[in-house]
């Protein structure tokens, strides 16, 4: 996946998760886990959330970073913002056919 450029080989979760970092960086991963929890309004598990983030930064679209001795905080790449934004020009280019 480390040559993904685009957003299309990611799942809808992913991609998701990339909008919560582009709103804010160096957010932990329980931060990223509450508002994925308040915009799905279902329980999103570590499970689910801390493998999809691990194939982010794999992918080089999130950049990871210990915050402390436990705790991880995650921001977007500059690959991981110009990949949204072309989801956004190609979203925008979609409504306007």
């Amino acid at each position: 996946m480390s040559d993904v450029t685009g957003l299309s080989d990611l799942s809808a979760f992913q991609r998701d998760t990339l909008w919560i970092l582009a709103e804010e960086s160096d957010q932990k991963g329980v931060a990223i886990k509450r508002r994925l929890q308040d915009y799905y309004g279902d329980h999103v598990n570590h499970a689910q959330l801390y493998p999809n983030l691990d194939d982010l930064v794999e992918a080089g679209l999130v950049a990871k970073e210990q915050a402390d001795g436990r705790t991880n905080a995650y921001s977007l790449t500059e690959a991981g913002r110009r990949a949204l934004s072309a989801r956004q020009a190609w979203i925008g280019g979609v409504d306007d056919e």
